[in-house]
């Protein structure tokens, strides 16, 4: 940042650490003592979709890496690449893989963002956002249609903020209806 930039009260935006995903599977155990939500062996990670024959070749790469992956479209023209994995630590490692691999190839500006599932007993579905842009987590809790279970994301910031770096920002929490694995 330049001195005119201060001047105009300009800030850097946060350089994202894609390295903070490795801090999910210890934030999952912490969410489980205290709230009962396990995670659900699904991860997705939000890019927009470049045309052009080499993304097209990448995009098969990051397939091809991660073994079966299911790749879907939202009414936004985001793609989404959808992981399963039981055992979260290797979850997060494929999200990460197919992250590093888009930011490495330059389509770094185009990720949007990347999720892990949780559920509870009673069967309510929880997501951990990652907001690539941000460098930041949220909880995302929908609770039918298009509504949120505001108290629970709340709940939920409260009781990982020790362990992963929450958005506190909460205009930036937006929701991910349709997310696929949620």
């Amino acid at each position: 940042m330049g001195w005119f930039d201060a001047l105009l009260g300009r800030t850097k935006a946060a350089k994202p650490d894609l390295d903070a995903l490795f801090a999910l599977p210890s934030a999952a155990v912490t969410l489980q003592a205290a709230t009962g939500f396990t995670p659900e062996g699904a991860g997705s990670v939000s890019f927009r979709a470049a045309e052009g024959g080499a993304f097209a070749q990448l995009e098969k790469d990051i397939e091809a890496l991660l073994g079966k992956a299911e790749v879907s479209q939202d009414s936004y023209g985001y793609t989404w690449l959808l992981v399963r994995n039981p055992d979260v630590s290797g979850l997060v490692t494929d999200l990460h893989a197919a992250n590093s691999s888009l930011e490495s190839a330059g389509f770094g500006p185009s990720l949007l963002c990347s999720l892990v599932t949780f559920a509870d007993p009673s069967g309510r579905k929880l997501a951990i956002v990652y907001l690539y842009k941000q460098g930041t987590f949220y909880p995302f809790a929908p609770s039918g249609g298009t509504r949120r279970d505001n108290a629970l994301e709340l709940q939920v910031r409260g009781v990982l903020t020790d362990e992963l770096k929450i958005e506190p920002d909460l205009s930036r929490w937006f929701p991910v209806w349709g997310a696929p694995g949620l």
